[in-house]
């Protein structure tokens, strides 16, 4: 089997932080999430793998992942001009694929459960496609299947009166029949080739399509609090490195992760649930639960809690920063006593 991972698109509700980037490459516990799809189909043993990229930082993902000797597979890349949806990116590797099955996986997409049994099953059985779908309290912001007697019947994109709360994640079991599928659909309202539509017409044609439910955890990614959520969710289960000891009067939970060559002195703490990139610096600072701080970056006498801070960051001052996302570069400098929320994009300079 062969995977597809999708790295385009604008990220528009993630702005500012993706005027400068794809959205995929965006950090969750110090990894981008895309890098969390390549992990899942290695882990199920897809190691021929599509990128499709576009759009913005298109060059960023191939400086990232490169042929992808470093993670342990390979890629091929394949460019969207413009955002004409998930099945016209799909069809761009239709040589690619050839006759094998195949799993499509959005980039933004990070689910927490091994997908091995589901790419094993699929590849032993007769259906043209399979779903996971994911119970949800918002079923008008997704791709919505509707069930009858335990057969999906209907997928409709983004219903006004959603009649299940059963989404479709971007996470999506296919074989070479989609292609035909594809070559006769229409645009939709958005003007864009929507694989729900596809799969719908697979129904409609009676193709056999299964279906696997996610009890663990699923995330699409789109907003900001989106990503707070999902670093939230990956930091509650990391296993850290109790031996680092840290210097002076510093306290530092066992649940952290401290990277090589990170500092951390005077009368710094460090909660459970954080991580730490490498040659950091935290200096009388208190690095609260469900925090990301990138390499290189440096704080200074601040509080921070349930964020992420990117790269080669630097915040100093008597400040509380929560629930913040902060991208790579910047620089905040506090002279008052603040708590602050803050999404800022690339090499951001704040004075307070």
């Amino acid at each position: 089997m062969k995977g597809i991972i999708l790295h385009g698109g604008h990220g528009t509700r993630l702005r500012p932080l993706t005027h400068t980037g794809p959205k995929q490459l965006l950090p969750i516990a110090n990894k981008p999430m895309s890098q969390y799809c390549v992990e899942s189909l290695k882990d199920a043993g897809i190691v021929d793998i599509a990128i499709i990229i576009g759009g913005i930082g298109k060059d960023k993902v191939k400086e990232f992942y490169g042929d992808g000797t470093n993670f342990g597979v390979s890629f091929r890349y394949f460019e969207q001009e413009f955002p004409k949806g998930i099945a016209h990116a799909v069809n761009l590797c239709k040589e690619f694929i050839g006759n094998e099955k195949f799993v499509v996986f959005l980039g933004d997409n990070i689910i927490q459960k091994s997908i091995r049994e589901y790419v094993s099953e699929f590849k032993l059985s007769d259906v043209s496609a399979s779903l996971l779908l994911c119970k949800v309290p918002n079923p008008s912001s997704f791709g919505i299947a509707e069930l009858k007697n335990e057969k999906i019947v209907k997928i409709i994109e983004k219903p006004k009166e959603p009649k299940s709360n059963l989404a479709v994640t971007g996470i999506y079991f296919l074989t070479p029949i989609i292609f035909e599928i594809i070559a006769n659909l229409k645009p939709s309202w958005r003007n864009e080739l929507e694989i729900t539509d596809a799969l719908h017409q697979m129904i409609e044609k009676n193709e056999k399509i299964t279906y696997h439910m996610i009890t663990d955890y699923w995330k699409d990614t789109g907003t900001p609090e989106d990503v707070l959520h999902a670093n939230k969710e990956i930091l509650k289960k990391i296993i850290g490195n109790s031996e680092y000891g840290g210097k002076d009067n510093s306290i530092i939970s066992n649940n952290s992760i401290i990277g090589e060559g990170s500092i951390i002195k005077g009368n710094s703490v460090i909660s459970s649930s954080v991580i730490i990139g490498k040659n950091c610096i935290i200096e009388d600072a208190c690095i609260e639960s469900y925090t990301s701080l990138g390499n290189e970056t440096i704080v200074k006498s601040a509080k921070i809690k349930n964020s992420i801070i990117m790269e080669n960051c630097k915040i100093e001052g008597k400040l509380t920063i929560k629930d913040s996302i902060i991208a790579r570069n910047s620089r905040i400098n506090s002279k008052n006593n603040n708590e602050k929320i803050f999404l800022l994009g690339e090499g951001t300079q704040i004075t307070l």
